[in-house]
């Protein structure tokens, strides 16, 4: 009897684990057929003739119907010609814009194609071990998917305003500009470098946040390039103080420029900044919200004024 309910149990488990495997290969193959076809090649040249040699390879993200297409700054830096492949069309690019400081440029194609754009995720709410998949064209070679998890986030691996995704699904050179998704097949980052020793795959690969994406590419598309934001001229220190029994780790404001952002919803000199968008008030976090935030965009700033807190919503202006 024993021998039956252990062959029995056995019989379940091995039905159990043959069911997850289906699943789970399952997720990988439905994420990837939805978001592979929104996915390009691309070529970059210095010089006229498009038969030479690539100067530089990456890949592409189709970010609308109409042609506009996300990739990464650094795969078409100093490239004179860009040719994107799509199936097995080639098709000559045009640089819409690009921002330097989050390696991000927007490129447009004119074409007769049906093109599918990507779907786009939410990288707000990503956890560590959610699994992942790449997607991009390593070494030239054509649109490949690896798979991974996520590592980290908020990770600030060369630029701190971005809070990078950290994945260790398989990211190599021509990977550049490809897309990060998710199980739904949904974008949640645009991979844009690695860090190796050797220039080749260690597992440890990085992607620009979705949401970053979406902030940048739409201010490209519609005014050439992305503003800055801006809240006033100021200048502050890291400070202490105690309130209410309290201490307070703050930013005191040294000089302050009248009648301008910051100053027009009352902050001036010697009054320390506590919170900015609920976070504890530091140099980082400051840069960053102000970073992150787009023109017409809030900033929530609580100071003390030498007698109360006070919290107050900042406009983002254009600088």
């Amino acid at each position: 009897m024993k021998n039956y309910l252990s062959l029995f149990l056995l019989a379940i488990l091995i039905i159990g684990l043959f069911v997850f495997t289906i699943n789970g290969n399952g997720k990988f193959v439905n994420a990837s057929k939805k978001a592979t076809p929104s996915v390009v090649s691309l070529w970059g040249y210095n010089n006229s003739q498009l038969r030479s040699s690539p100067n530089t390879l990456g890949s592409g993200v189709i970010f609308s119907k109409d042609g506009y297409i996300v990739t990464n700054y650094h795969v078409i830096n100093n490239a004179r010609n860009i040719i994107i492949k799509i199936n097995d069309y080639e098709i000559n690019a045009n640089v819409i814009g690009f921002d330097k400081n989050s390696d991000i440029a927007i490129l447009k194609i004119d074409t007769q194609l049906d093109l599918e754009p990507i779907s786009i995720g939410s990288s707000d709410n990503l956890r560590v071990g959610d699994e992942v998949l790449a997607i991009g064209n390593p070494y030239g070679i054509g649109i490949s998917v690896t798979s991974g998890i996520i590592s980290a986030t908020g990770r600030e691996y060369g630029n701190p305003y971005l809070n990078l995704i950290q994945t260790d699904a398989a990211i190599n050179p021509g990977n550049s500009g490809g897309a990060l998704i998710n199980t739904e097949g949904n974008l949640i980052g645009i991979n844009t470098k690695i860090y190796s020793k050797t220039g080749a795959y260690q597992g440890l690969g990085f992607a620009i946040p979705s949401e970053k994406i979406v902030q940048i590419a739409s201010e490209i598309i519609k005014f050439g390039k992305v503003r800055k934001a801006w809240i006033g001229n100021f200048r502050v220190t890291s400070s202490q103080l105690l309130i209410d029994n309290s201490i307070y780790k703050s930013l005191k404001i040294l000089e302050i420029e009248e009648n301008k952002g910051i100053y027009e919803k009352g902050l001036r000199s010697d009054h320390h900044i506590v919170e900015v968008n609920g976070l504890q008030a530091s140099w980082k976090n400051l840069t960053q919200s102000i970073k992150m935030a787009s023109p017409g965009d809030f900033i929530n700033i609580k100071y003390f004024d030498g007698k109360k807190l006070v919290a107050v919503d900042i406009e983002v202006k254009a600088r």
